[in-house]
């Protein structure tokens, strides 16, 4: 067993490595802020000292850059996980607006698709919800991901530190279709969507804004969302 002053000197010694690999994860859940990821990869970066072995023949570094980061990882999706049954609501969402459109040769309204849904326009909002709460997640799988999978949808975390030339022109392209799909929305939503994600304001100050509810902010977040989803979705079809 390591003595804890010897333990508490590689802490510090490797602590530059903790800061590098929450650097390099793109946090969409906004419940933690970096000296929240700091605290739990340290935990990591512990779990780590103490379980080194030098006949793995891998680098203390890397075998540490593991730990950190898969401590990080697990934290984060015991609070972000959303449940299977508000994943399967969405994805039915999807479905249903897919084949609505398809029969209807149209935007279906929201009675339609609760009519096909078999649901009220109640249990549609808290579907909004589920997408705002989604996009926290991962606001790429969000718009783009086709798949219906829960891998997919809840894969929220991405190391940044080193990205492909072609995932880059995967993301410049995506970039495009968003920006375009974004002028197409009324300014109200467009509005928002600038407070949240460029301004960086809380659901709070969205909502104090506006002079609306907390839930609300939500509910037009997730709707905007899914309205962009759609929008994307027929100019890929296009294309």
């Amino acid at each position: 067993m390591m003595e804890t002053s010897q333990r508490n000197e590689q802490v510090m010694q490797y602590m530059p490595l903790v800061h590098k690999v929450v650097h390099g994860l793109k946090i969409k859940n906004k419940e933690y802020d970096h000296d929240d990821l700091v605290n739990i990869g340290v935990i990591g970066l512990m779990n780590a000292i103490e379980r080194y072995n030098e006949s793995l023949n891998v680098p203390f570094i890397n075998y540490a850059y593991t730990r950190i980061k898969g401590q990080i990882i697990d934290e984060i999706r015991k609070t972000s996980r959303l449940s299977r049954g508000k994943i399967k609501a969405v994805n039915d969402y999807y479905d249903a607006v897919n084949h609505l459109q398809q029969a209807l040769l149209r935007k279906p309204t929201e009675k339609e698709i609760c009519k096909h849904l078999s649901i009220t326009i109640e249990e549609l909002k808290k579907i909004y919800e589920s997408v705002h709460q989604l996009a926290d997640v991962s606001l790429d799988d969000v718009l783009f991901e086709s798949s219906s999978s829960e891998s997919n949808l809840m894969e929220f975390l991405k190391d940044d530190s080193s990205p492909k030339a072609e995932e880059k022109v995967i993301k410049n392209e995506q970039l495009a279709y968003m920006e375009e799909a974004i002028k197409t929305l009324p300014e109200r939503e467009q509005q928002i969507l600038q407070l949240i994600y460029f301004e960086e304001l809380s659901m709070k100050e969205v909502a104090y804004i506006y002079d609306i509810s907390i839930p609300r902010v939500s509910q037009i977040h997730g709707k905007t969302l899914l309205k962009l989803r759609e929008t994307i979705g027929r100019v890929y079809a296009d294309d």
